[in-house]
């Protein structure tokens, strides 16, 4: 582990050395002294300006300390795809690939949903063997690039298989990479609909109860079909239904592999852990309970005769974010009190259109940083755009706030910036990496502020 200053664009280790913040055990969330200190850090260096309305930051040692929890669970041989739709930043994908080396850590690679995010793991210096793509509308040229590179490619549907066995014919040499066919278990939805994606009908994979025999008889007759990917769905399902889901697959591989003298060896169980956001009486189950419940449920899997595959996101990336943005009005209404800040709904989509389902817990802090505390009421903490429903927050009891201020927004390290929103053309804030921020590190820039020129040329 260790602390980062900023020297250029470059990640300069020194001895990472425990304080009164953090210790070398396992952290869940980033606590809002943590956030503050860091935040307060990056105003002294100077990292956040005048024009930094909004600032995100991401914690890279809780990153690492991830990750290596995720290594210590697995079979050593496991690859841990992390999904870079969770958090795309070029410099955290580099910083991932440098956690990966042998003897040193886990075997991590990155998994893709498309072809730039494809293109993201390569340039971020993740070898083709270690990069799963994953995509329910892969393009023959798509296709044809991760054949020809030999990454591990999932196929969502038997058409895709059709096409894939084709162009597998079509080449001179046998295939380098794996290939494995994405199976809807069918085991029902969690508590969030529009991220479950294993209930009877799913717009994703080959659905298990309507085309068993289909299945087998592709595994059957294509040899260089040797994988399988089950994903139950993300933040939601929980861990119960995610084995679950699992465990039917498992069944179904057991019966092609009975028939076939072992066809399958890989499988990919895909990710869907869900991440602790802070809410009352909810327990995120870290990858050690996670690994135990598989070991108990599907023990083939960690008997030696396949080869597994994770592609979390959200685990590894969600508590290790956050975001501060600066209060520019506060407005009062009777008993309603409104703080105006620089981000809503451009970062914070699902919060916002469906606040119900998803949660994020604030903290104030004053213009130089530092904790406020007292004086508590409810406020709406309303972003900048142009409809009603940009509200991250509503009636949230925290400390009286001023215009100047800055509110924290806890948990922010997935899913957030990855879905950032044009509508009002604003600017992506500047993002920055700390590393325990007790320690005597500094703050470094992962990706510095869009300009207005930026904006523009986006939309030319």
């Amino acid at each position: 582990m260790y602390n980062l200053w900023r020297a250029g664009s470059s990640l300069m280790p020194v001895p990472f050395r425990d304080g009164p913040l953090y210790t070398r055990r396992m952290r869940k969330r980033l606590s809002p002294t943590a956030m503050s200190l860091a935040l307060v850090r990056a105003l002294e260096a100077g990292a956040v300006r005048d024009e930094d309305t909004s600032v995100l930051f991401h914690d890279l040692s809780l990153i690492e300390e991830r990750v290596r929890e995720l290594g210590e669970a697995f079979p050593a041989d496991t690859l841990h795809a992390v999904a870079v739709k969770a958090n795309p930043l070029r410099k955290v994908l580099r910083h991932i690939e440098t956690l990966s080396k042998p003897g040193t850590g886990p075997l991590l690679g990155l998994e893709a949903a498309s072809e730039p995010e494809f293109e993201l793991a390569l340039s971020s210096g993740f070898t083709p063997e270690r990069i799963v793509f994953d995509s329910p509308a892969k393009t023959v040229r798509e296709l044809g690039r991760a054949i020809d590179l030999g990454v591990h490619l999932n196929m969502d549907n038997l058409q895709e298989v059709e096409r894939v066995a084709a162009m597998v014919a079509e080449r001179n040499s046998a295939p380098t990479g794996g290939f494995g066919i994405r199976i809807n278990p069918q085991v029902g939805s969690g508590t969030i609909g529009a991220t479950s994606v294993a209930a009877e009908y799913s717009k994703f994979g080959v659905p298990l109860k309507v085309f068993r025999s289909e299945l087998a008889e592709a595994y059957a007759k294509n040899p260089w079909l040797t994988g399988v990917h089950v994903h139950v769905g993300s933040q939601g399902c929980p861990m119960d239904q995610i084995v679950t889901g699992i465990r039917a697959v498992l069944d179904f591989v057991e019966e092609v592999n009975a028939a076939t003298g072992g066809r399958i060896r890989t499988f990919d169980m895909g990710g869907g852990l869900p991440a602790d956001y802070g809410q009352d009486g909810f327990d995120a189950p870290d990858f050690t309970r996670y690994a135990a419940a598989l070991r108990e449920r599907c023990p083939e899997l960690f008997s030696g005769r396949y080869r597994l595959m994770t592609e979390f996101g959200r685990a590894v990336h969600a508590n290790a974010g956050f975001a501060a943005s600066r209060v520019e009005y506060v407005k009062p209404q009777g008993d309603i009190r409104t703080a105006v800040i620089h981000l809503g709904a451009d970062m914070f989509l699902r919060k916002c259109y469906n606040p119900g389902d998803w949660h994020h817990a604030f903290t104030v802090c004053a213009p130089d940083g530092s904790l406020k505390s007292g004086g508590e009421r409810p406020y709406r903490i309303a972003g900048p755009l142009c409809f009603a429903g940009d509200l991250p927050g509503r009636d949230v009891v925290l400390p009286e706030i001023e215009p100047g201020d800055w509110i924290i927004i806890h948990d922010t390290g997935a899913y957030t910036l990855s879905m950032w929103s044009r509508y009002n053309s604003r600017a992506v804030p500047a993002v920055l990496g700390f590393d325990s921020p007790d320690a005597t590190g500094g703050v470094i820039v992962l990706k510095r502020r869009e300009r207005p020129e930026d904006v523009l040329r986006f939309w030319e």
